[in-house]
């Protein structure tokens, strides 16, 4: 009777050491590869876009796949920009919060925030987690989050919700979290029934800012911001300007100045007369005009991409 090849145990059924290797180096280069589109496939792509890049303090209510016995909520940023914390609040119900603005991370985060919130499922109270980079043992976020689910999000200027209700804090902590309050900008989600997801943000200058999160393909969304601009109806209405486009996600992000004294929740007409112009034109194959391509060349040597 022949011997039983040591060597070859621990392979695949079926395979040769050669395939094994082969297999294994194809597993660590698909771990590798970017997710041109993280969120795809979600309707509440776009907030969790905006959650992600650009609102400074928010916790939004989500249901989770498997996750009946505890609250999970998506949060901006952790103390310490740390990945997930588990706690047990007073009432005695366990809860979690996962964050999507963390300090490490990988290039891909839709699986990061699908490793943080398997995490999270599992973690016991008082457990925090400080690395959000994936492992592959994550399912798609996609698993995790139903693809008609909608993001109940609540907006703070503060960083209080970091501690639950009746906790007592040390000193050095309340120092810490004062000074994190007296860096938050004054951000505010606009109501607007239109695609995507809009945030006014003012940094405390001559400018206000509307940042509109669109989750169409980029060149078609480039291509229209081009031929609306062209016809001078590209601006939220007056002291206002389109000032270029993020991208970041795989998807296309238009920005516009905004006089910081006129309130925020004010220009959901112009808003909408924006997005009607521009869902007409996101089907138009006709060729730019020389004035569209002069147009579209001014937005793509502007724009800023934070993530590819």
């Amino acid at each position: 009777m022949a011997k039983k090849n040591k060597k070859n145990a621990d392979l695949p059924e079926g395979m040769s050491r050669r395939q094994a290797k082969l297999a294994a180096r194809a597993a660590e280069r698909a771990a590798l590869e970017k997710d041109p589109r993280p969120y795809e496939g979600l309707d509440c792509e776009a907030d969790l876009v905006a959650l992600q890049e650009f609102v400074p303090s928010a916790v939004a209510d989500l249901k989770i796949k498997g996750a009946e016995d505890r609250t999970v909520r998506i949060v901006t940023v952790l103390p310490g920009a740390g990945a997930a914390v588990v706690r047990e609040l007073p009432d005695g119900t366990v809860e979690a919060l996962v964050a999507l603005q963390v300090q490490t991370h990988s290039q891909n985060p839709g699986r990061d925030l699908a490793y943080a919130i398997s995490w999270a499922l599992k973690a016991a109270p008082g457990e925090q987690l400080v690395s959000t980079i994936a492992d592959g043992s994550q399912p798609k976020i996609q698993e995790l989050i139903a693809a008609d689910e909608q993001l109940e999000i609540s907006e703070h200027d503060n960083f209080d919700w970091w501690v639950a209700e009746g906790t007592q804090l040390d000193p050095m902590y309340q120092r810490s979290m004062q000074a994190a309050n007296d860096a938050v900008v004054e951000s505010h989600r606009v109501s607007a029934d239109v695609p995507g997801s809009l945030w006014w943000v003012n940094p405390g200058g001559a400018k206000a800012h509307l940042r509109w999160v669109r989750t169409e393909a980029e060149n078609p969304m480039l291509n229209a911001l081009a031929r609306v601009a062209a016809r001078g109806e590209l601006n939220l209405g007056e002291a206002s300007r389109f000032a270029g486009v993020f991208r970041t996600h795989g998807i296309v992000v238009p920005v516009f100045d905004l006089d910081p004294e006129r309130a925020y929740d004010s220009y959901e007409e112009e808003i909408k007369r924006v997005n009607d112009a521009l869902v007409k034109e996101l089907d138009n194959d006709a060729p730019l005009s020389s004035d569209e391509r002069r147009q579209l060349q001014n937005i793509k040597s502007r724009q800023v991409t934070l993530r590819d």
